[in-house]
């Protein structure tokens, strides 16, 4: 039997497709269990990015912690790619999506000292995750993606040769070749990839939506880990709160419909197009999304530590930039996909930069408080203003 999706094809036995099936009437199967399994362990990479970040509040660890989440992304974010190309539902994928796992579990392990004694164990785990994924992608019964996939193997191999190269050198050649595979992920790769690639939309953005979710939920992990080691005070339990306040706030501003509109505006796009505007709104994009709540929760893990008393210029522009720089990520989507207005999240996203001063001048707390209440606050007003999405959509129609 044959499981038919939006040009992907293979044999699977009747067990795993009853198992998989997707409902009726449903045009195409959504994200699967296995799926959202393996997005566990992105939890744990986001987790050990903001322990790196936490470590290191310097220029130098932001460059490192740039670098491996810009590597990290490019070929998690080929995963999601990879289920949409070639559902996988057949036992023998779920094993090999498995095994992807244990990949990036070594990478998430690695991160720490990926640019010391771990650099080579994150190569050996970057490998393995990319030829692991571009032999599944050479599974897809559509041609176009298989072009396309044939095309950037060669790339994503010489990445990831680059990368385990890294592990066994030191100083200026290891920052050499972290950021040469960086470039050659994220300004060459595309060029060769993205043409001829077949989405299956519904599932593409239900995706996206889902590493959202877990992301954002790391940041409330980071709520509790800052105080984990501490007696449990009232200004620590407010403190928690108003960090929880502001992480569900952000929740807010992309399940607001943001999915669902970007959902709309990539169906409604040429075939031709639609790779790109994928690549560009859910690779690109994302990269200051998840790193902006990467930011944003060393601050709140940090707050918390150092509950009561007036913020570092540190932790105040962790706050700060992290929260603004989630929001103009969110904004760049919109743009991106021309699914929405732009300037009263930008308006947001100018006010969440203000707040460094309460923090500086006043406490984290403060900080926290003001940036529930500006992005909160500026949802509220840009559904009473007349300018949600809703009333644009209306307007376009």
């Amino acid at each position: 039997m044959c499981w038919h999706g939006d040009g992907a094809g293979f044999h699977l036995n009747s067990e795993a497709q009853a198992a998989d099936r997707p409902p009726p009437g449903r045009g195409e199967a959504g994200v699967l269990t296995i799926e959202l399994f393996f997005d566990l362990v992105f939890v744990f990479t986001i987790t050990q990015l903001t322990s790196l970040l936490v470590a290191e509040t310097s220029w130098t660890g932001l460059a490192r912690v740039v670098l491996i989440f810009g590597n990290v992304w490019w070929m998690y974010d080929g995963y999601a790619w990879l289920t949409n190309a070639v559902p996988p539902v057949a036992v023998t994928l779920r094993v090999l999506m498995l095994v992807g796992m244990i990949g990036f579990l070594v990478v998430a392990l690695a991160i720490p000292r990926a640019f010391g004694s771990s650099g080579v164990a994150f190569g050996v785990g970057y490998l393995i995750v990319t030829a692991l994924q571009t032999g599944l992608f050479l599974r897809s019964s559509h041609e176009g993606t298989v072009r396309a996939i044939k095309r950037l193997g060669l790339y994503d191999v010489m990445t990831a040769g680059l990368i385990l190269a890294a592990g066994f050198t030191g100083g200026t050649a290891r920052w050499v070749l972290w950021t040469a595979a960086f470039l050659l992920h994220w300004a060459f790769s595309p060029v060769a990839a993205v043409r001829d690639v077949r989405i299956r939309v519904a599932h593409f953005v239900e995706r996206h939506s889902q590493i959202v979710l877990i992301a954002t939920g790391e940041s409330v992990v980071a709520v509790g880990a800052g105080i984990q080691h501490e007696r449990l005070r009232t200004g620590l339990i407010v403190t928690s709160i108003l960090g929880l306040v502001v992480v569900a706030a952000l929740w807010w501003l992309y399940f607001d419909g943001e999915d669902v509109r970007a959902r709309h505006a990539l169906d409604a796009a040429p075939a031709t197009r639609r790779p790109w505007l994928a690549l560009l709104a859910f690779g690109y994009a994302f990269v200051p999304l998840l790193g902006g709540i990467t930011v944003l929760a060393a601050g709140i893990k940090e707050t918390t530590v150092r509950s009561g008393v007036p913020a570092t210029g540190t932790i105040a522009w962790l706050l700060g930039a992290g929260t603004a720089l989630y929001i103009a990520a969110v904004v760049s989507i919109r743009a991106i996909l021309r699914s929405g207005p732009l300037l009263p999240r930008l308006g947001i996203a100018a006010a969440a930069l203000v707040t460094v001063i309460a923090g500086l001048q006043v406490s984290p707390e403060l900080q926290l408080g003001l940036l529930a209440v500006v992005v909160a606050g500026g949802i509220g007003l840009e559904r009473l203003s007349g300018m949600s999405m809703e009333y644009w959509a209306h307007g376009q129609s």
